[in-house]
């Protein structure tokens, strides 16, 4: 397979699989969006693995696999995602210890990890989210680092390491509101992302009945839901600071992806109830809306 329908087989995966995200990536030049799709791509073949129904054993060694084929010289040239990855590992300069995080981060959902305190939940949004961010970054680069054949060029600069900060904490919201937003669908799958620590606070179970509905107070779970809410629009403010480093489209493309998410969980947090009842969404003229907003904005 040629990279070119590589690269398109992996922009239909994120556009079947990653909606949000694609509105993000309509905005970049082509050379990075299809890098993007790549890395994508490759994660959520991670994701889906961890999120599979066969036996724990069999998804850790498919986990195992993953891993493995990052290390390999020469991808499978029947697979498509492999081959559009690793040309983009040729083009840009992606941190693929990242890759590695996300495996251990999905590597912990098989096995059934839960969270006694919130640094150890942040330990796992780093890991499933931060490390995309972290790649993502390596496509988009930054001032003196962007690649030049798109005619990028850098952003507002920053340190690597501060960089890099930026793009891990705007990874942790993203994975947070990702979190609130499926507390019913992983709590019927058996997994509680939630801190142990924070339902004792607010005195919460979030047992369910045999209905599938949440046998908590509502007001008690309002407050949980809230507080985590609170707690993720913190990480948004201290990420969305990456946007000075970017250039014009990266920011863009980085400003739709927060953007859909941030308003997601303004949904959330204005409607608890609701957010535990069903898995919440954007309509797609919303996010449309949000892109085109990001993009005028990151104009000025």
């Amino acid at each position: 397979m040629d990279t070119v329908d590589a690269y398109r087989h992996c922009e239909q995966i994120v556009r079947g699989k990653a909606r949000n995200f694609s509105y993000g990536l309509r905005l970049l030049p082509t050379p990075k969006r299809r890098a993007l799709s790549a890395v994508y791509a490759f994660a959520r073949r991670i994701d889906d693995i961890a999120d599979g129904n066969g036996p724990d054993g069999q998804r850790l060694t498919d986990l195992a696999a993953a891993r493995a084929a990052l290390g390999t010289a020469r991808p499978d040239p029947e697979d498509p995602v492999l081959v559009a990855l690793h040309d983009t590992v040729l083009r840009y300069p992606l941190p693929l210890s990242a890759f590695e995080e996300l495996i251990d981060g999905c590597a912990a959902d098989v096995l059934g990890e839960t969270y006694e305190h919130f640094d150890e939940l942040l330990s796992y949004c780093r890991c499933v989210a931060g490390s995309i961010g972290r790649l993502s970054l390596g496509v988009f680069g930054t001032a003196g680092t962007a690649g030049t054949e798109d005619g990028g060029g850098g952003g507002g600069g920053g340190d690597a390491a501060g960089v890099a900060h930026l793009a891990d904490a705007l990874g942790v919201a993203l994975q947070i509101t990702n979190i609130l937003r499926d507390v019913r669908e992983d709590r019927l799958a058996g997994r509680t992302y939630l801190p142990a620590e924070d339902l004792r606070r607010f005195g919460c179970t979030l047992n369910i009945d045999s209905s599938g509905r949440f046998t908590d107070p509502p007001d008690r779970l309002a407050a949980l839901m809230r507080f985590e809410a609170d707690r993720a629009r913190d990480w948004f403010d201290d990420g969305m600071r990456l946007l000075t480093a970017l250039d014009v489209r990266s920011a863009a493309c980085t400003a739709a992806m927060a953007g859909i998410y941030r308003c997601l969980l303004g949904r959330i947090a204005a409607d608890p109830a609701a957010a535990l009842a069903s898995r919440l969404s954007l309509p797609p003229w919303q996010k449309a809306m949000v892109a085109a907003r990001a993009l005028a904005g990151a104009a000025r």
